[in-house]
């Protein structure tokens, strides 16, 4: 055997015995496509053995407000790692912007995801002090029943894309739907009288 045709051996070797290893890349629990999806604006974060992922406030239909005096849902999940059952009794906010309101603790058993705010949001902040537009951060403290005071900073997300079938934020008008221009409306009754000349000619 030469020595080039030695090493065409060696480096298809080495090919095949790294094969199984790439297929593995596509698929099995590691897999992009296996994993969970969450919105990327949103906020991750692990805290006093309280994992948070998928947090944010919702805001506004894309080109409208959220006005003063309305109010914004809180949406995240949770999963408590901690030794024992835990739960969410509150959360605090600068009364600045706004008055917090849970409706009622959320239990949090060990090592269970809770998906808090869908299908109906639970926790909000009321009596919005200023407009939102989406793309602002608030500052809450997340209260728990053991694990104790977990300060964030959570985005507000624009109700658009794939946040368009959570419910509509208390007090906020869905975006207006638009009407035709006059030009639009002139350029179809133009299309309408064309129409008519054509079949006086076919007759």
């Amino acid at each position: 055997m030469t020595r080039i045709s030695r090493h065409r051996v060696i480096a298809a070797a080495a090919f095949l015995a790294a094969a199984p290893a790439l297929a593995g890349c596509g698929a099995g629990s590691d897999a992009i496509t296996n994993q969970p999806y969450a919105p990327t604006e949103a906020l991750t974060t692990q805290a006093k053995g309280i994992n948070i992922s998928q947090a944010f406030f919702l805001g506004p239909d894309s080109g409208t407000t959220i006005a003063a005096g309305a109010a914004t849902p809180l949406y995240l999940s949770v999963v408590n790692t901690n030794q024992a059952p835990d739960q969410l009794v509150g959360i605090g906010v600068d009364s600045a912007l706004g008055t917090a309101k849970v409706s009622s603790p959320v239990t949090l058993p060990v090592q269970t995801r809770v998906s808090i705010g869908n299908p109906t949001p639970s926790i909000l902040i009321e009596g919005l002090k200023k407009p939102l537009r989406g793309g602002e951060s608030i500052q809450v403290q997340l209260q728990f029943a053991n694990a104790g005071l977990v300060p964030l900073t959570i985005p507000v997300i624009t109700r658009s894309r794939e946040f368009t079938s959570l419910p509509q934020a208390p007090g906020v008008s869905a975006a207006p739907t638009p009407t035709p221009t006059a030009s639009a409306s002139a350029s179809t009754d133009s299309m309408e009288d064309m129409g008519h000349s054509m079949e006086g000619m076919d007759e």
